[in-house]
């Protein structure tokens, strides 16, 4: 019989956004994490177990959401868990909607004075005008579904053709597509931890093996596509300067409990890409990686999950 003292966990984990077979591995994952000395831990996939999370939210201290992409990173279940009254990690309904919404995102980065891509915002169903766009950013270029995670729908391109196959591609999962100027440069990430104090965890470079051209839904989740170093290998101003970067993205998009901001280092500069909300949460994830970096093992960094959850 388990203890009645111990803290009751509900693990959000699967869904139905694009990135279910990610969300189930690392809700799994953190499952078999947990300590079970400390809480008494129970799973609901959300794709079928939604009736039963709304059944137990009164016997639930506190919720983990390890969902990716739609429907679960993008404010959806945040608002569930505020209607029930559940606390959870993590930023709530209107910072992780913005978060997701790479347009927005990237209007609060430009207000706030953080350097970004430039871009053009296509609607789907209204004429493109790509010649104008090409002659503007150049080759060759990014697209970008609006609101989708994972680099899931992103292409590079180099010509015309190419252009329009992939914005076929991209409208085929969102209603808005950013065409982006191409940056080759380093990839790093910075992570951030904490409410009220931050702090900006170690850098982390991402280098794909030589069959990726950038860090893409395979590159990120197939065993041996990507390696990673931490502390990246990158001088101290570029170290400060990105974690002062990863803290203002966190506030300026309202976030709390934790972030990774990904970004392309080019010479001295810096160029933000994103802001992820729930970052992937397996013990080798670039989060994870960082936190341990940092001096806190995979269980210590769910655990202080829990307590900034708790702090709301």
């Amino acid at each position: 019989m388990a203890d009645p003292g111990l803290l009751r966990v509900a693990v959000l984990y699967g869904g139905k956004s694009s990135e279910r077979e990610v969300s189930i591995a690392s809700g799994n994952q953190v499952m078999q994490s947990l300590d079970p000395a400390r809480y008494r831990v129970t799973g609901y996939d959300l794709k079928i177990d939604l009736p039963r999370l709304v059944a137990d939210a009164p016997s639930i201290d506190a919720a983990l959401i390890i969902l990716h992409g739609r429907f679960g990173e993008d404010g959806t279940v945040q608002g569930l868990l505020e209607l029930l009254g559940i606390p959870y990690q993590g930023s709530g309904v209107l910072g992780s909607a913005l978060a997701m919404n790479k347009k927005l995102t990237k209007c609060l980065y430009r207000q706030a004075g953080l350097p970004v891509a430039r871009d053009r915002v296509l609607e789907k169903g209204r004429a493109w005008p790509l010649s104008e766009i090409s002659r503007e950013l150049g080759w060759p270029l990014v697209i970008k579904p609006n609101q989708e995670g994972s680099s899931f729908g992103i292409t590079i391109v180099r010509d015309q053709a190419q252009l329009e196959e992939g914005l076929q591609k991209a409208f085929q999962l969102d209603t808005e597509v950013l065409v982006e100027e191409y940056l080759a440069g380093r990839e790093i990430t910075c992570g951030v931890l904490g409410n009220a104090e931050l702090q900006a965890l170690p850098l982390v470079e991402i280098i794909p093996t030589e069959k990726y051209i950038f860090f893409d839904y395979e590159a990120k989740y197939k065993e041996g596509a990507s390696r990673e170093i931490c502390p990246a290998p990158v001088s101290p101003e570029i170290t400060r300067q990105a974690q002062e970067y990863g803290i203002r993205a966190h506030q300026v998009l309202g976030l709390r409990g934790y972030s990774r901001t990904d970004m392309i280092v080019r010479g001295e500069k810096i160029i933000l890409l994103e802001t992820n909300t729930i970052p992937g949460m397996t013990r080798t994830s670039l989060f994870p990686q960082a936190a341990q970096a940092a001096g806190l093992t995979f269980g210590a960094l769910l655990d202080r999950l829990i307590e900034l959850a708790l702090e709301k």
